[in-house]
């Protein structure tokens, strides 16, 4: 079977894991502070937090912000569901903008028009998190534009895209948000096994983070956390965090990935390049890459006539091609649905659900197997 992604592991990244199992520290020791400056180095911005995932990740962002009940939370529906619960896990009402039908990301045309219609009924969002679909990053200066204008923060969802760019700056610099959050979930760029990290450049918003993911503790002085004279111990729950922390095992496999995470890019986008000479003739449409935008490719999704989508779905599994559909909308998922959302509510997202495949795309995708992938599809349509 080919998958349609998983993670490539090397030896060393196997003897830099080992070497932290034959240490002192499996967790709260040295490597993840190593990890989390490597990542926020890599990206251009000041401050990286790691923890067990990017749904964590997120949580703690939204929280870092301040983001509580009744306040509005948008994003986009084209994403996993970690994207909109991150709202709800914070007591706050969730919404969504329709996507651009040729990025598949967050439309800043219908993100202004929804921002002025909710200034007129004083439903304006507090947070609002672009997600940037399959490695490309969403129109973010024009989203930021709409920040200053509309007074939201905002939280980018690059859980797919450490390694692109947009403007030729990497992503992850939060030179348009906040925070910038990262996933290491092992069919992403790098993987760290399981794990996240929220980038930003504001101490202030690292501090809350860092002290929100290991139980709301902290070890520093404060007006409200004054040691006693003859107190030996220095630590306090100053708020109610979570246990939301990395391990050095997985942090030294992370950092191990990083340092190969340009080789990594290079190569999903010579698999790209290979995918869209040969379909150009074909009755798909092919990603389309935004001028200002250098994607880190996390997928590979063509678009077919919604007629053959679940066909071409079986024929490529009868094959032994394992394909896949990035996203059912959220707002369609059961749970939403029972929040008031319809089908219907954000047309353009649900046209994308309806035509999309995630071909296989991976860094150790041997070239038969892309060959294969290519003369099954051509196949199906011949």
């Amino acid at each position: 079977m080919i998958p349609y992604a998983r993670q490539a592991v090397s030896k060393k990244d196997i003897e830099e894991v080992v070497k932290v199992l034959k240490s002192e520290y499996l967790t709260q020791g040295p490597m993840v502070p190593i990890f989390e400056k490597a990542v926020a180095s890599y990206c251009g911005a000041k401050f990286g937090i790691a923890v067990n995932s990017a749904t964590s990740a997120l949580h703690l962002a939204c929280l870092a912000l301040d983001l509580g009940p009744g306040d509005w939370l948008w994003t986009s529906p084209n994403s996993f569901v970690a994207s909109a619960n991150c709202a709800l896990y914070c007591g706050a009402n969730i919404d969504f903008v329709d996507i651009d039908p040729k990025t598949c990301n967050m439309s800043p045309e219908r993100l202004e028009e929804k921002l002025e219609l909710a200034e007129k009924i004083g439903k304006l969002p507090k947070i609002v998190i672009p997600v940037h679909f399959s490695g490309q990053s969403c129109d973010m200066q024009k989203i930021h534009q709409l920040s200053n204008k509309y007074g939201f923060k905002i939280i980018e969802d690059a859980s797919h895209a450490i390694g692109g760019k947009y403007k030729d700056k990497l992503i992850g610099s939060c030179t348009y948000s906040d925070i910038t959050i990262l996933s290491f979930h092992p069919v992403k760029i790098i993987t760290t096994g399981e794990g996240g990290m929220a980038l930003t450049n504001h101490s202030s918003l690292a501090e809350k983070i860092i002290s929100l993911r290991s139980h709301g503790i902290t070890n520093k002085q404060t007006p409200i956390n004054i040691k006693a004279p003859d107190e030996i111990w220095n630590y306090h729950q100053l708020n109610l965090g979570f246990n939301y922390r990395l391990t050095d095992i997985h942090a030294a496999l992370g950092l191990s990935q990083l340092k190969k995470i340009d080789s990594f890019v290079k190569k999903r986008q010579q698999i790209v390049n290979w995918y869209n000479y040969r379909f150009r003739e074909f009755p798909v449409r092919t990603p389309w890459v935004h001028p200002l935008s250098d994607s880190s490719n996390h997928l590979y999704v063509i678009h077919i006539n919604q007629a053959f989508q679940k066909k071409l779905y079986l024929h490529l599994s009868q094959k032994n091609i394992k394909a896949n559909v990035h996203y059912i909308p959220i707002h369609l998922h059961p749970y939403f649905l029972n929040l008031g959302f319809k089908r219907g509510d954000f047309p353009e997202a649900e046209n994308h659900f309806s035509t999309a495949i995630s071909l296989p795309l991976y860094v150790d995708l041997k070239q038969r197997h892309q060959k294969k992938v290519i003369k099954s599809v051509q196949e199906f349509f011949n």
